[in-house]
């Protein structure tokens, strides 16, 4: 009948029609409660005691807005959904006076429904926090310190944040904080670092799935970085509103104490000895920087062989392949049409347990993962780190529920009951709790035949991004809060390296969510995005920033994976820089099978578009990325030893030309040798390249060009404008020759 929960959703960006805003006030604000409440109820009053002083009784204001919960979106089922939570529902509300620091406030609600009855909910209690000097203690290494600058937001629970300043020079670039869509260079901006979903648009929006507490500072003569040594929650204001200050705010949970790293040297010293404190990467295999295949539709063994065979066909050599809608869609363990016992303890299966009818989805998974094989072509399956509660489970999904919950499998609230995903995308979920080993050990067990039986090589660790809440309990009780929930994606994409270790594979993993650590845990993409120009820029933006937090491999949805496919033009500007990217994938969202497809196979774009250059280019470019391989493989294993990121800005090897800014965010290099500057804009003939000092050589025409100059060459769509270190022309000439 009536609801208040004092943080309400704790969606990081979003407050919501139930919850106390702000829900930790500071001294001297005021806050707005808010109370959702059903449609029989006619008056809802808020009963307020301040410390000492009487209980005063306030009325709510009524809704003044139409639940407007049917909202949709264009952009495909997702989009919808996504829409459909972030609708304004309509709420009761009233406003306080000011809080005074030091006082502790109760309140609670009562609801009167028009036939007269009243319903009370529980008391809760407020009180404000204050800013000061003291109230714990800061590491900060060195004198980057400004003095006087540190500030300690204290409650009655104990510290709630700490802010300080670091001194920046007026030459300085800022690049980092994870993986960033906005802007390679973050000076004069604020922002924040927290995972997130943030379901397409993430360069407009200023969020990301991939965020890190780690920041690059490059000068012209110097460089330097910091990494706030925490899991939750920071927010920086990086010159913004003090040029010669980057303003760091920390959110504490009680802890009085906070510790932050400095490192000195050339940039890529400084990102070494980052990863050598979050955690280094290894070498994937060879395999990985071959062309990625994946469509959501793909969802029979008959479709997956024919788009393989498509490839074929087309003479489109293919080195990956991620199947996503291969599983049941609520245990993620079994194929679907699969017929098998329920295990009630929720123990494993293996291969031998499940039949496969001939005329199912899958007839025969191992003889489609043998045949793939054979061709050359690895598998990935899809992943969800969550048991679906919606609809009501049963079968397999029922018992998983309930051995998850009696063994203590899952992620929890503060008070012990199990934490129901707050999300949009699998609302009310459970959520394993992938930082406990024995959780880890549970989940990953009934995923091993698919590795050791099926022959599965790696796996898509999609969405690592729904835990909220503040007070939740990770680790089987080690770990409570943001620092679990932000810890979350790292922890899920090990779990699942360390279960293809432990059968003899590498550690293939996909993801999309991480935080500081996730260097050490497989490859990333960027996420989810429409097929516009916008998000082909974005995408340039993050690789350059992901890169200079230590991710080593990283890739997005060529052209885009949502929404109509992408005209020709964008595919194949897309396709090209993607050939010059550490993973080259292209992916299709789902949509509904209705046709004409969606998919961003070369040979649908060719159909949809009509153009005609469409096969034969991105053909080119995909035996340009073969033949690329082998000069991959070389450069991840020196970024992974040490090394400067594999995709990097220019920064890195010219940190003291500013011209190499002025292109940061749409020029890089990929490894030692190349350079790359992808044609980000339609109907373009000819492109402005900087190149920085030195010998370079134009790959397409052998041509050698002088270095500290812009040059424009023309375009044409079949080729992008890279460059090779003279030095290293002569090894890599053979793979521009005689491309068909």
């Amino acid at each position: 009948m009536i609801r208040h929960r004092p943080f309400g959703s704790e969606h990081p960006y979003a407050v919501t029609g139930d919850q106390r805003v702000p829900a930790l006030p500071v001294a001297g604000e005021s806050c707005e409660l808010r109370v959702r409440a059903s449609d029989a109820v006619v008056a809802v009053v808020c009963e307020w005691a301040g410390g000492d002083g009487p209980t005063e009784t306030w009325p709510l204001l009524a809704p003044s807005s139409a639940d407007s919960a049917g909202a949709s979106a264009d952009g495909g089922h997702l989009a919808a959904a996504q829409a459909r939570s972030l609708a304004d529902r309509s709420y009761w509300s009233v406003r306080t006076p000011p809080l005074a620091a030091g006082t502790t406030y109760r309140y609670r609600f009562v609801a009167t429904t028009a036939s007269g009855a009243t319903r009370r909910t529980r008391w809760f209690s407020v009180a404000a926090g204050s800013w000061s000097s003291s109230g714990g203690r800061l590491d900060v290494a060195g004198d980057r310190l400004v003095p006087g600058s540190v500030e300690w937001l204290t409650g009655p629970e104990g510290p709630r944040r700490v802010r300080f300043a670091l001194r920046l020079a007026s030459d300085e670039h800022v690049v980092g904080f994870g993986e960033r869509y906005d802007a390679v260079d973050q000076r004069g901006r604020t922002l924040d670092a927290v995972v997130f979903e943030q379901y397409k648009a993430q360069g407009a929006h200023g969020r990301t799935y991939l965020p890190m507490p780690f920041a690059l500072v490059v000068g012209p003569s110097s460089s330097w970085g910091f990494h706030v040594r925490t899991a939750r929650r920071t927010w920086y204001d990086v010159g913004a509103t003090t040029p010669d200050r980057l303003v760091v705010e920390a959110d504490l949970d009680g802890d009085d104490a906070l510790s932050v790293g400095l490192y000195a040297g050339s940039p890529a010293e400084v990102v070494r000895q980052f990863v050598d404190e979050a955690g280094r990467p290894e070498v994937l295999p060879d395999w990985v920087f071959r062309l990625w295949a994946s469509g959501n539709e793909w969802n029979t063994q008959a479709r997956v062989m024919a788009e393989m065979d498509a490839h074929r066909e087309h003479d489109i050599p293919v080195g990956a392949l991620v199947i996503e809608a291969w599983s049941d869609e609520s245990t993620f363990t079994a194929f679907r049409d699969a017929v098998y016992d329920v295990n009630e303890d929720g123990g494993p299966h293996r291969l031998s347990d499940f039949t496969f009818p001939a005329d199912g989805a899958w007839p025969d998974p191992k003889g489609m993962v043998d045949e793939l094989h054979a061709r050359d072509v690895r598998v990935l399956l899809w992943q969800i780190p969550l048991l679906k509660m919606r609809p009501h489970p049963r079968g397999q999904l029922a018992a998983d529920a309930r051995a998850a919950v009696a063994g203590g499998f899952v992620v929890t609230e503060a008070d012990g009951r199990p934490y129901r995903n707050r999300g949009w995308w699998f609302p009310l979920a459970l959520m394993p709790d992938l930082a406990s080993e024995k959780a880890r050990t549970w989940w990953t067990s009934k995923r091993r035949y698919l590795v050791e039986e099926v022959g599965i090589d790696g796996f898509k660790t999609d969405g690592g991004e729904h835990a909220w809440g503040h007070d939740l309990v990770h680790g089987a009780g080690s770990v409570r809060g943001l620092a679990g929930n932000n810890r979350f994606p790292v922890e899920y994409a090990r779990a699942y390296g360390d279960l293809l270790r432990s059968a003899g594979r590498a550690p293939v993993t996909f993801s999309r969510a991480g935080f500081t650590g996730s260097q050490a845990h497989g490859a990333f993409w960027a996420g989810d995005e429409d097929s516009t120009w916008d998000g082909f820029r974005s995408a340039v933006v993050a690789g350059v920033t992901a890169g200079a937090c230590g991710i080593v491999y990283w890739g997005w949805d060529l052209a885009g994976f949502s929404g109509d496919v992408p005209d020709a033009e964008l595919y194949l500007r897309a396709a090209a820089a993607s050939a010059f990217m550490p993973i080259m994938q292209y992916h299709s969202e789902f949509n509904h099978h209705r046709l004409p497809l969606r998919d961003r196979t070369p040979w649908n774009v060719a159909e949809r578009t009509g153009d005609p250059r469409v096969l034969p280019v991105f053909r080119r470019f995909a035996h340009l990325r073969e033949r690329l391989v082998a000069y991959l493989s070389s450069s991840a294993a020196s970024a992974v030893a040490g090394g400067a990121p594999l995709m990097r800005g220019l920064f890195f090897d010219h940190p003291g030309d500013e011209s190499a800014w002025s292109v940061a965010d749409r020029q890089f290099l990929l490894g030692d040798s190349l350079l790359v500057a992808p044609v980000l804009s339609p109907d373009a003939s000819a492109w402005d390249v900087y190149l920085p000092s030195g010998s370079w050589v134009d790959v397409w025409t052998g041509e050698p060009v002088p270095g500290g100059q812009v040059v424009t060459r023309p375009v044409p769509i079949d080729e992008i404008p890279v460059y090779c270190r003279s030095s290293a022309w002569p090894s890599l000439r053979a793979a521009f020759t005689d491309l068909p």
